[in-house]
């Protein structure tokens, strides 16, 4: 079914219907959408417009949403409308192949100086996911369609999950005032995003370098405290499975990025033994091995139930590069966290940020 769109006025009883106008709207949606991309009806951040591609085409918008799924964004201009699709078809083939560093120079080259890490935590209130266009949506922007084009597009969303809309904008101007009115083809909420398979996440996953972790060491004044980790050197972590079952990942000799939830990043160091029961955990002071739990402390490392080794606090000595007090944390928009007591630490922006604040040599 076509597609139609009126606007009335209200005079009093009387409605007056306002002819909707030509007057080269599609060559003014790209900027349109490019100043305000929630005019496509969710948030998006613009990785850049007419996005040159390996054959010769030019993508009119490519954007991520908040899962970092690509957008690629296909206005109709003087194409037909089937001509558009199977365009904005053959672009998601090209930019389905695109890695994190390909998705990030395209951004550069459109906002130079400034990191995506960054633009995606100030556009989504979010960290930019490991996992980066696992995923793309295309979108087709059009005053109207043709009845084929209809049936290809709804063919294809509706039967096959495929993640294609057309969205209509059409302009009218009544005494002065100008408006646009937007709508669907198909309904936008819900749309199917395809899954991303092993050999694509390889691709869209920052590649880690084997030896960088990221550490939460989660502050309670009751338990554990980052002035005590800091002094005599370990990261700890406990209370239950989940808190501390990551933490006994981390390897010998692997390099720890410290970080307070809600802080910053505090320390980063080497660590030099296998974690242990913090009751267990011994580190050099003065030239002796001492138990930490003898060592004056700030926090208790204790916890209900902790006779069980599930729900014990578990340490992990590390010997420091840097570190600074809680009050000096380093944080920047962008920057990685999560929950995780351990983590790989794959993010080149996190990891070149703290090394530079801390005046580190990589």
């Amino acid at each position: 079914m076509a597609v139609e769109m009126g606007l009335w006025r209200a005079d009093g009883d009387r409605l007056s219907r306002i002819t909707p106008t030509a007057i080269g709207l599609e060559s003014q949606l790209e900027t349109y959408i490019e100043s305000d991309p929630g005019m496509l009806g969710e948030t998006l951040l613009v990785l850049g417009p007419q996005v040159a591609t390996a054959f010769a085409g030019f993508i009119d918008l490519l954007a991520l949403d908040e899962t970092a799924c690509v957008h690629v964004i296909e206005l109709k201009r003087d194409r037909t409308p089937r001509d558009v699709t199977a365009q904005a078809l053959d672009y998601g083939s090209w930019v389905s192949g695109l890695g994190r560093a390909e998705i990030q120079s395209i951004f550069e080259a459109y906002k130079p100086g400034v990191a995506l890490e960054e633009a995606f935590t100030e556009c989504f209130n979010e960290t930019l996911p490991e996992e980066l266009n696992s995923a793309q949506t295309f979108t087709i922007v059009a005053a109207s369609v043709d009845a084929a084009t209809e049936r290809i597009v709804r063919f294809l969303n509706e039967d096959f999950g495929v993640p294609i809309n057309v969205v209509f904008f059409r302009h009218f101007a009544d005494n002065g005032a100008k408006y646009l009115v937007r709508t669907w083809l198909v309904e936008h909420e819900g749309q199917q995003q395809s899954a991303a398979t092993p050999a694509r996440q390889t691709k869209t996953r920052e590649a880690w370098n084997g030896s960088d972790w990221y550490v939460s060491f989660g502050e309670d004044s009751g338990t554990r405290q980052w002035s005590d980790g800091r002094k005599y050197g370990f990261v700890s972590g406990g209370g239950g499975k989940w808190f501390s079952q990551t933490l006994k990942n981390l390897p010998v000799g692997a390099r720890v990025f410290v970080h307070i939830p809600k802080t910053g990043y505090v320390g980063v160091g080497t660590v030099t033994g296998e974690a242990r029961r913090f009751d267990q955990l011994q580190v050099e002071v003065d030239g002796v091995d001492r138990l930490v739990k003898e060592l004056p402390l700030s926090g208790s490392y204790a916890h209900e139930g902790d006779i069980e080794d599930v729900n014990a606090e578990w340490a992990v000595p590390v010997a420091w590069t840097h570190t600074v007090p809680r009050e000096r944390a380093i944080w920047k928009n962008g920057m990685f966290a999560n929950q995780n007591t351990a983590a790989k630490l794959r993010q080149k922006f996190t990891i070149e940020h703290v090394l530079e604040e801390f005046d580190i040599a990589d």
